[in-house]
């Protein structure tokens, strides 16, 4: 009996380690890189260093990469034609923050930079190139409907000026977003489109394990979402200001962050589904993990769909490391790198 109770405790000891262990209780991946294709990827870095002076150029896994200070890289695939910008992918566009807004802002226009018109709704002054030069939006919505337009300006509301986030017009025809007045400049975010923003972000807590989002202080708690209860229609009414001329639905988005970088999302823009990011100018993204084979039985065992593996879903070389890519719920590519500690 003492033996039958010994085996029966080990037993359960070695579950629980083994429990302990499985992959679901990985960590979080951190955001390594942004991977672009570009006709010109040397024409293309020297552009953003020199756009964004605290980048530099450099190499990684054989590819011509820009870095930024917070370590996150930006990677260059050479192609022969334009990418594609259309249709539109779950990749909106990316973006960093600066020190400084308007000086930013101006010495970029000096260099020939396109900056891009935001438009606000308001016949009075039907563009801006920084949001803040337009009404503020209220309730942490970034955006005014045309009925809260109407009633600011009854309420004589004024801009609030000074920082804000602006658009402009990079190599192969990015969209890239500029953003401050920000404690350092660095790469800060891509911002994403999905089929159904709730849905994806428990894609992303299930599979990529990140953390579940928790409400702003002060806030009335959220409507706790699950598979039964996360496709949301998209919000009717548009806000501006935005960059098409009708405004843009701000409604559901929703929080993602990996490291320091944010890939937080609206709901898509159009009825027309979301396309694949392969081969479009924002190929992929690649997060970091220090376990790769460890991430490829997690999300093999969940039933992920895996991009360019054999049967064996065998990862691929990379410079001196190894990855293999998946695919998100909203047809974005993403490719895990194996970094170790």
């Amino acid at each position: 009996m003492r033996m039958k109770a010994f085996l029966f405790a080990a037993g359960v000891a070695a579950a629980l380690a083994t429990a302990a262990a499985q992959p679901g209780a990985l960590p979080a991946p951190g955001f390594h890189h942004l991977h672009l294709n570009s006709m010109n990827p040397e024409t293309a870095a020297a552009w953003y260093a020199k756009a964004f002076p605290s980048t530099s150029k450099t190499t990684w896994g054989g590819m011509t990469a820009l870095k930024s200070p917070n370590n996150v890289l930006v990677l260059f695939s050479k192609v022969d034609q334009p990418p594609a910008t259309q249709p539109q992918t779950a990749f909106w566009h990316f973006g960093w923050h600066v020190t400084n807004e308007r000086a930013t802002m101006a010495r970029l226009r000096a260099d020939g930079v396109t900056l891009l018109p935001l438009y606000t709704g308001d016949p009075d002054r039907p563009t801006v190139n920084i949001n803040s030069d337009t009404f503020p939006g209220t309730g942490g919505v970034l955006g005014l409907t045309r009925a809260q337009l109407d009633e600011a300006k009854k309420s004589n509301v004024k801009p609030a000026g000074g920082a804000g986030f602006a658009y402009i017009r990079g190599p192969d025809d990015a969209l890239i977003e500029v953003q401050g007045d920000m404690p350092a400049e660095r790469f800060n975010h891509v911002h994403m489109y999905h089929e159904e923003p709730f849905c994806a972000q428990l894609w992303y807590q299930k599979h990529l394990n990140v953390p579940v989002p928790q409400g702003r202080r002060g806030a009335a708690p959220a409507e706790a979402r699950t598979e039964a209860n996360c496709k949301v229609p998209r919000g009717a009414d548009k806000t501006f200001p935005a960059l098409d001329v009708d405004g843009m639905h701000r409604a559901p988005q929703i929080p993602l962050v990996f490291s320091d970088v944010s890939m937080g999302g609206y709901t898509r823009q159009s009825d027309a589904s979301l396309v694949s990011t392969r081969g479009h100018l924002a190929d992929h993204v690649g997060l970091s993990v220090a376990d790769l084979d460890a991430w490829i039985a997690k999300l093999r065992s969940e039933g992920v769909k895996f991009l360019g593996a054999g049967p064996d879903l065998n990862p691929v070389r990379v410079g001196d490391t190894r990855a293999i890519m998946v695919e998100g719920p909203s047809h974005e590519a993403i490719e895990l790198v194996e970094i170790k500690p």
